[in-house]
C-alpha cells in the first residue's frame, strides 16, 4: 500500500490570552498552545485552518509543509 502524505502546518503563539474572550483561550487549548512562543505542527485541515483564522491576531503561521 502507498504511505499517504498529509500536509501539516506549524503554528506559534504569538499573543498572550489574557483579556480575551473564553472562546478565543479555548481555540488556543484547542490548537494545542497556551504559553507563548509554543510551537505545534498540525495537521492541515479545513477545521484547523478555521481555527486559525479565529485567533489570527494571536496565532503565526511558521511553516507550511
Amino acid at each position: 500500500m502507498a504511505k499517504k502524505v498529509t500536509k501539516t502546518v506549524t503554528v506559534e503563539q504569538i499573543g498572550s490570552p489574557i483579556r480575551r474572550p473564553k472562546e478565543q483561550r479555548a481555540t488556543l487549548v484547542g490548537l494545542g498552545l497556551n504559553k507563548m512562543h509554543r510551537k505545534r505542527t498540525l495537521e492541515d485541515t479545513p477545521s484547523v485552518r478555521g481555527m486559525i483564522a479565529a485567533v489570527q491576531h494571536l496565532v503565526r503561521v511558521v511553516d507550511e509543509a
